[in-house]
């Protein structure tokens, strides 16, 4: 299978060592901005250029701003686009931008992340899901440079802290870099506005942890994962990028489960 990829950060580079170890998988082009200092003969330097390779499947992983720049026109291409930048999709008009641009070319895809249960999840939307309540934490580091630092002095915390509560929509927005994961989990579930977020800072924690509990006619899911986070970024859980990993292989049927 051929696929593209727009960024070349932290989760960018990682997906790419993994992919290139899978012989049935061609990378075509990566498309970053700016231009790497490692240049090699697959990156490009705009959209144009990478969709020309003619890709089956092209995986974005540069931040909300790329998938709203590139999102539509890729899609409109015929490609298939799987996103990481799921927060991106809390803003309703690129959401509906993005929708009807699948409708008349490639699909729109979801990994899920850093979060396990969203199949089950799915499964009870259709079977009667009253209530979707997540709760992420994360330790100071993973909170720094966002808009936790207006709201907890992260630097003199000393026991775990629930900073804000909020909805799915104004937790995906004002936190791009965290909180992807709420995005999927409402978009699995009862959408953006019906699904309640906390978000807690705890000096003590190890890693990233997601837990959400989910409850209606069908009964309960309650759902904790704990994942080691990326050394080249504490905001990113290391099952996030590995989770690509599996869509792609499994979209290259080389995973049937």
């Amino acid at each position: 299978m051929k696929i593209a990829v727009i960024g070349y950060g932290a989760i960018g580079r990682f997906l790419i060592e993994q992919l290139d170890a899978v012989p049935d998988i061609e990378i075509t082009a990566i498309y970053s901005v700016p231009a790497p200092a490692d240049r090699n003969d697959r990156i490009v330097d705009d959209l144009d250029a990478l969709l020309a390779t003619r890709p089956e499947l092209v995986v974005e992983c540069a931040g909300h701003g790329a998938l709203s720049e590139s999102g539509e026109t890729t899609l409109r291409a015929g490609a298939d686009l799987l996103v990481v930048s799921v927060g991106a999709l809390a803003d309703p008009a690129l959401e509906q931008r993005l929708r009807t641009a699948a409708r008349a070319g490639g699909r729109l895809l979801i990994a899920a992340g850093a979060l396990g249960g969203l199949d089950a999840l799915s499964t009870a939307r259709e079977a009667g899901l009253e209530s979707v309540s997540y709760v992420g934490r994360k330790s100071p580091a993973a909170w720094s440079h966002t808009p936790a630092e207006n709201m907890v002095d992260l630097k003199s915390i000393t026991s775990a802290t629930t900073f804000l509560e909020c909805d799915a929509r104004t937790a995906a927005l004002q936190f791009p870099q965290n909180a992807n994961v709420v995005a999927a989990l409402a978009l699995a579930g009862l959408g953006f506005e019906r699904t309640q977020v906390s978000l807690v800072v705890d000096p003590a924690a190890n890693g990233n942890t997601h837990s959400f509990v989910a409850r209606g006619a069908f009964g309960e899911i309650t759902t904790t994962t704990r994942s080691t986070t990326l050394p080249a970024n504490p905001k990113t859980s290391m099952l996030a990028p590995y989770s690509l990993v599996h869509s792609i292989k499994k979209r290259a049927g080389l995973i049937v489960v």
